[in-house]
């Protein structure tokens, strides 16, 4: 097995390894019926953890090569790739805003993780739902992307 190989065997188990957190923090969201401020923070330690694990050997390795192997493969890989992070910047202007309105209501310097993030003010069930279909989309193509490069794998290597 060569070099290139190894890393990108490396980097396959990596970002699968990053399904899992993800499967859990959805989880977390989704056995709750009452997401107050506690669950939400549980709940992105598992989703951030898991886009750390997919970002870096995006970054790091991925960008750098595919520019040098373009094909079909890596073409589709990579718009299906960029629009799961369109979704996930989608379901970001949904939690700024839900930072934003527990800094305006002052809960940082007073925490209370029992508040219920509906609490937080008027318009918050829009922002959730624009997380929630971004992090939905996100999964969704992000499986999509993730299929694709798993092919693309097991043809070279």
């Amino acid at each position: 097995m060569n070099g290139d190989a190894i890393i990108a065997t490396i980097v396959l188990i990596t970002v699968t390894a990053s399904f899992p957190f993800y499967i859990y923090g959805a989880w977390i969201i989704l056995r709750e019926k009452v997401v107050t401020w506690g669950v939400l923070v549980h709940h992105l330690k598992f989703i951030f953890t898991g886009l750390a694990l997919t970002t870096f050997p995006i970054i790091v390795w991925m960008i750098p090569r595919s520019f040098s192997r373009l094909d079909g493969y890596i073409a589709l890989h990579t718009f299906v790739g960029l629009q799961a992070y369109a979704f996930l910047i989608f379901a970001l202007t949904g939690i700024i805003k839900i930072f934003n309105a527990k800094r305006s209501l002052n809960l940082y310097q007073v925490p209370d993780d029992s508040i219920p993030i509906e609490e937080l003010g008027d318009g918050i069930d829009l922002w959730r739902r624009r997380l929630r279909v971004g992090v939905m989309g996100f999964l969704i193509i992000w499986i999509i992307a993730w299929s694709i490069g798993v092919i693309r794998y097991f043809q070279l290597y």
